[in-house]
């Protein structure tokens, strides 16, 4: 039964990831009024906000677009840096949303920002922990309740992420009403690529915590 719930839960990220790329795909046709790029975009994003020590770069890849907090950078991906269409506008304003949150010391970013060690320790271990976990567990159970903590933080980790993310896209959602950037027709359009990637986290989340809860039954049934 845990099985269909895995299955269930993979097949609904790939729908939400090929979701994510078809709206890109679709609203990178459509194009912003002005012809700003979305280096224009993410720059004049940043001086409205008053930030001032954020750079806007390129960044290979697709769909690579992120704020580095440690750098003080907005990474926009090729498709993103130099199109004039609304989902490089919606894309780069939602990271600058990042920035602003950054600048303003938002709770939840402060928060994730401090598990990312703890994080990026976790992901480079858990798997071993786990496995090594699951073999021993009848003679050393504490190393797979030190795994099941590990992916805990994880777990927790990606449900931060979720107000942090659709914050972000709230604020370049009204940064761009505000400044008339978008039309009533983009607009929607925006709002959509924006929604539709937010999905994608919070497949994420849940899957996170249905592995989690998986672990977790191995531990607890660990005597039977």
């Amino acid at each position: 039964m845990y099985w269909i719930l895995f299955i269930g839960i993979a097949v609904i990220s790939y729908i939400a990831q090929y979701n994510v790329q078809r709206k890109f795909k679709k609203y990178s046709q459509m194009p912003m009024a002005g012809g700003m790029t979305g280096k224009d975009i993410a720059e004049k994003m940043l001086r409205d906000n008053h930030i001032t020590d954020v750079r806007v770069i390129s960044t290979p890849g697709m769909l690579t677009d992120h704020y580095n907090p440690a750098t003080k950078t907005v990474n926009l991906s090729e498709g993103v840096y130099n199109s004039c269409s609304v989902a490089a506008a919606a894309v780069a304003a939602h990271e600058c949303g990042h920035a602003v949150q950054h600048a303003e010391s938002y709770a939840w970013l402060k928060m994730r920002s401090t598990l990312v060690p703890v994080v990026s320790f976790a992901s480079n271990w858990i798997t071993w922990i786990l496995l090594i976990g699951i073999l021993t567990i009848q003679t050393y159970p504490a190393v797979m309740l030190f795994g099941i903590i590990l992916f805990a933080s994880t777990t927790l980790f990606s449900f931060i992420t979720l107000p942090v993310e659709i914050n972000a896209s709230n604020r370049a959602l009204a940064w761009l009403q505000s400044t008339g950037l978008t039309t009533q027709q983009n607009d929607a359009a925006a709002k959509e690529a924006l929604t539709s990637a937010a999905y994608t986290y919070v497949v994420a989340a849940l899957s996170s915590l249905a592995t989690l809860i998986y672990y977790v039954m191995i531990y607890m049934g660990r005597r039977d």
